[in-house]
C-alpha cells in the first residue's frame, strides 16, 4: 500500500511518455507553419471530408482550394508576413479558409469576438493594428455599431454569409465573394513563407472580457501545433474521427483545440454556428461524432434539458474541455453514456498546463513528477491581494490541500516551446502577468490569475479566479464552491455567485444571481435551510437576484462586472431581489426599508 502512489505516479509516466516527444517537437526557430501541415494533409487524402456544416461537406482538398484563393487576394494587395488582418463571423467553414489562406503568407489573424460592440469591438481591432477586416455579412450590424468607436481606418472586405438569401451590405466595403472568384486555387509558392518561422503569430486571441476590455493575446504556428499534435494523442484520435465544436472559432477551446487536433489527426471537424443545448444531441448524432469539445457550463446547459430515450443514442466516446463541475461529472458520464473526459486547464496565453488522463471526478490532471513540468502552486493572500513571501523575499510553495496561484516558470532564453510566454500586444499588460523573484532572484514566472489546489496524491482541482474570491468575516470565500452548493438547489438553472460592497462592512458580502427553471418560484425558508445544511454562515450568500435571463459571453462564461457594479441596490436594479435573514430562517423580499437600514449600519449582516 505504501509503494501505490509511486506506482500509480510511474504508471502515469510510462503513458505520458510517447506524448513527451510531441511536446520537443516544435521550436521557435523551426520552419514548419500551419499553412505546410493543411496542404500536405490536402495532397495526402483531398477527398476525405474536413468539415461538415449544416448541409455543406468541404474536403480538405475543397479548403485548401479555398484558402488558396484568399492567399492570392491577400498578395494582391500587398500583406505578407507581420501584416495582421482582422476577422469578424461566425462560425462557418469560411473561417477556418480565410485566416488557413492569411497564413500561407506569414499574415497574422486577429479572431475578433462577433458578439463585442461599440467601444470593446472598436478597442480590439485599434490593439491588433490591422489594416483590413474581413467581416461576414451575418456580423454587418454589430459592426454598424463600432463606426464610432475605430481609433484608425480600416479596409473592410465582406464575405457573403452562403445561409443568407438576401445578405446585408455594408457601405464602402469591398466585395470579397467577387475578388475571390478569379484567384488561382493553386498552392502559393512556398517561398512566399521562406522567412516565416513557427514561433512567428498566426494569430491574435482575444480574452473573454468579463472584467473589462479585451486583451489581444499572441498565438504562434508553434503552439498551435503543440495543441493539435497533444490533444490528437491524448483523445486518440485518427482519421475515422468526427470531432463535433459549437463553441466559437474566435476563442481557444474551439478555434485552435478542436481545429488543430483534427488537422493533426486528418479527422473531420463538424461545425455548428452556435451551442444550442436543445439541439445538441440531434447534431451529433447527425454528423456521426465520436467527441466533442465543452467549456464552462456546457454539462450542466445539456443536463437540464429533459431527458430523452435516446440521450445515449451516439457515437461519442470521449469529450474534453475545461470547466465541469464535479457535481455533475459522473451523473452526466452516466446519463449520456460518455466513456472518458479529458478535463484540462490552461490558459490561451499560458505557458503550463494540465490534463487529466485518470479520469479524476473534479481534477484539472496532475504531473507524474515535478521535474516533467514547469507549473507551481504559490501562495497567495486574498485579503493583501498579494503573494506570501519568506524571510528572503522569496514566493512559497503550497503544501497538500493549500488554495494558491498556479504559476508557470518562463525559461531566461526564448529558444525553446516549453515554458515560453508570448504574452499580449499591449507590453505593459504582458509585464503584468510576469511575476519576479519567485524562487530565485531575478527568475520569472507567468501569473495565471488562477487559484488552485492539489491533494496528497498530486491531483490539482479549479478553486477560483482571483478577484472572484472575496473576503467576508474574516474568511475567504469561493464563488466556485459556493456556486457548486447551489447548484445542488432543484429551482434553480444557473447560479452566478459575486461579491459586493456593503456600505461600513470590511470585505465583500456574498451575493447570488439565479435564473430559475420554467414555473419554479423562489421558496425563501426552505432555501434557507438548504444553504444553511451546505455553507458555512459566512460563505452563504447574504442577497439574493433573480434574474430574468442569464448572460453569458461568447464562450459561454457567465458575465458578472455588471451585477458587482450594480450590487444590491434598488434604484439601480429592477430584478427582485432578496436577503438573507437569519432571525426569520428565510430569505425574504430586500425593501426599500431593509437596504436603508443596511446602508445606515442599522441592520446587522
Amino acid at each position: 500500500d505504501r509503494l501505490r502512489p509511486m506506482l500509480d505516479r510511474l504508471a502515469l509516466l510510462v503513458r505520458l511518455a510517447p506524448a513527451l516527444p510531441r511536446l520537443a517537437a516544435h521550436r521557435p526557430q523551426g520552419r514548419a507553419t500551419v499553412a505546410d501541415r493543411l496542404e500536405e494533409r490536402a495532397r495526402s487524402h483531398p477527398d476525405r471530408p474536413f468539415v461538415l456544416f449544416e448541409d455543406r461537406r468541404l474536403d480538405y482538398g475543397d479548403l485548401n482550394a479555398a484558402a488558396n484563393r484568399v492567399a492570392h487576394w491577400a498578395r494582391g494587395l500587398g500583406l505578407g508576413r507581420g501584416d495582421v488582418v482582422a476577422l469578424l463571423m461566425e462560425n462557418r467553414p469560411e473561417y477556418v479558409a480565410t485566416w488557413a489562406g492569411l497564413a500561407k503568407l506569414g499574415v497574422t489573424t486577429a479572431l475578433i469576438n462577433h458578439n463585442l460592440t461599440g467601444q470593446a469591438l472598436g478597442h480590439s481591432l485599434a490593439t491588433a493594428g490591422a489594416r483590413h477586416l474581413v467581416l461576414g455579412s451575418e456580423c454587418a450590424a454589430t459592426w454598424a455599431t463600432a463606426a464610432d468607436a475605430l481609433e484608425a481606418p480600416i479596409e473592410v472586405w465582406c464575405a457573403r454569409d452562403p445561409s443568407e438569401v438576401d445578405p446585408a451590405t455594408v457601405p464602402g466595403a469591398g466585395d470579397l465573394e467577387a475578388a475571390l472568384a478569379g484567384q488561382s486555387t493553386m498552392n502559393p509558392d512556398p517561398a512566399l513563407r521562406a522567412l516565416l518561422r513557427s514561433g512567428d503569430l498566426l494569430f491574435y486571441i482575444y480574452t473573454s472580457g468579463t472584467t473589462g476590455l479585451p486583451k489581444a493575446a499572441r498565438f504562434s504556428h508553434m503552439r498551435f501545433f503543440g495543441a493539435g499534435d497533444i490533444y490528437s494523442w491524448a483523445l486518440g484520435l485518427g482519421p475515422r474521427d468526427v470531432y463535433y465544436c459549437a463553441l466559437p472559432l474566435y476563442h481557444t477551446a474551439g478555434g485552435v483545440v478542436v481545429v488543430s487536433t483534427v488537422l493533426a489527426a486528418g479527422a473531420t471537424l463538424a461545425l455548428r454556428r452556435r451551442f444550442s443545448a436543445r439541439a445538441f444531441w440531434d447534431d451529433v448524432r447527425k454528423f456521426d461524432a465520436t467527441c466533442f469539445q465543452y467549456i464552462g457550463e456546457f454539462c450542466r446547459y445539456l443536463m437540464n434539458q429533459p431527458e430523452r430515450d435516446n440521450d445515449r443514442d451516439h457515437r461519442v466516446r470521449a469529450i474534453s474541455g475545461n470547466g465541469l463541475r464535479p457535481e455533475i461529472w459522473e451523473a452526466f458520464q452516466k446519463r449520456f453514456g460518455i466513456e472518458r473526459v479529458l478535463e484540462f486547464y490552461g490558459a490561451t496565453e499560458g505557458n503550463a498546463g494540465l490534463m487529466n488522463f485518470e479520469n479524476k471526478v473534479g481534477s484539472v490532471g496532475r504531473f507524474p513528477f515535478k521535474f516533467l513540468t514547469n507549473g507551481r502552486l504559490i501562495r497567495y493572500d486574498v485579503d493583501s491581494d498579494a503573494h506570501t513571501r519568506d524571510e528572503r523575499g522569496l514566493c512559497i510553495e503550497c503544501g497538500p490541500e493549500e488554495v494558491g496561484e498556479f504559476v508557470g516558470r518562463i525559461p531566461p532564453r526564448d529558444d525553446t516551446a516549453t515554458g515560453r510566454f508570448e504574452g499580449y500586444t499591449d507590453p505593459e499588460a504582458t509585464e503584468k502577468k510576469i511575476l519576479r523573484d519567485v524562487f530565485e532572484p531575478g527568475d520569472a514566472w507567468f501569473r495565471s490569475g488562477d487559484l488552485l489546489r492539489q491533494d496528497a496524491d498530486g491531483f490539482f482541482y479549479f478553486v477560483d479566479r482571483i478577484g472572484d474570491t472575496f473576503r467576508w468575516k474574516g474568511e475567504n470565500v469561493s464563488t466556485q464552491e459556493v456556486a457548486t452548493a447551489l447548484s445542488d438547489w432543484p429551482d434553480f438553472e444557473m447560479v452566478n455567485v459575486y461579491g459586493v460592497e456593503v456600505p461600513g462592512a470590511d470585505g465583500r458580502a456574498g451575493m447570488a444571481a439565479v435564473l430559475l427553471r420554467p414555473g419554479a418560484e423562489l421558496r425563501g425558508a426552505e432555501l434557507h435551510a438548504f444553504v444553511h445544511e451546505r455553507l458555512p454562515r459566512y460563505a452563504a450568500p447574504l442577497f439574493l437576484r433573480v434574474l430574468p435571463e442569464v448572460e453569458v459571453t461568447g464562450t459561454l462564461k457567465l458575465r458578472k462586472v455588471n451585477l458587482q457594479r450594480e450590487g444590491f441596490d434598488l434604484d439601480r436594479v429592477d430584478d427582485a431581489l432578496y436577503l438573507r435573514d437569519d432571525a426569520a430562517g428565510a430569505y425574504v423580499p430586500l425593501t426599500p426599508g431593509i437596504a436603508a437600514e443596511i446602508r445606515g449600519g442599522v441592520r446587522k449582516l
